[in-house]
């Protein structure tokens, strides 16, 4: 497997980065105008310079100043609670993995690669449409028949919980404290959004994380 992994800066991606690292040749990174995009490239960039992973990080300012999410720098207060549907529904970018999946269809024909990795979990299923598994086996389907090698999409961790994967990073030596979740985009996590929230349950008993609460 030579892979293009479309990786986020955050705890998911991060643990598949190490876990996958001798497969992945590449790393892509979007930019697409969220409350914390940057601190998330941030430590995209950090941890694929330790790796030696080649690294893009890829400008979709379309979405900041065309779609609607409150996750977005336009958009109103990031909610904060569990991470659930009814909480979480806001902060969901219209069909964002769908555009950032076709970007890295054609980064992995370019580049003479045969996968595609993706880092969504269990816990986003009921939230995000476009972390689903339906939707997964949807885009595998779509990207095999859109490109000449039959690129692959594949998703290791679709039936993991947040837990599991942090429990597996924990294993491979991951430092989440080189990871960013928090939606408020702020110096430390805030410690009460959704993905705060989230975090803290997935990394309980070894988390490095400086919250502000």
């Amino acid at each position: 497997m030579k892979a293009v992994l479309i990786y986020s800066g955050g705890l998911d991606s991060t643990t598949l980065l190490h876990e996958y690292s001798s497969s992945i040749a590449l790393c892509v990174t979007f930019d697409y105008g969220s409350k914390h995009n940057a601190r998330e490239i941030a430590c995209a960039q950090e941890n694929c310079k330790r790796l030696g992973i080649k690294q893009l990080v890829i400008p979709l300012g379309f979405i900041g100043q065309y779609f609607k999410s409150d996750l977005l720098l336009g958009g109103g207060e990031i909610p904060e609670g569990s991470y659930a549907p009814e909480n979480m529904q806001a902060t969901v970018v219209p069909f964002r993995n769908g555009i950032m999946l076709s970007v890295a269809a054609g980064l992995a024909e370019s580049y003479g690669l045969d996968t595609i990795l993706m880092a969504n979990h269990s816990g986003d299923h009921a939230i995000y449409p476009d972390c689903r598994p339906s939707f997964v086996e949807a885009m595998d389907r779509a990207v095999q028949e859109g490109t000449y090698e039959g690129v692959r999409l594949v998703s290791p961790y679709c039936n993991l919980s947040k837990r599991d994967i942090a429990l597996r990073g924990k294993a491979l030596g991951v430092d989440f404290g080189r990871t960013y979740s928090c939606y408020k985009g702020g110096e430390k996590h805030c410690g009460k959004c959704g993905t705060c929230t989230e975090r803290r349950e997935a990394l309980e008993g070894f988390d490095p994380t400086q919250y502000e609460d």
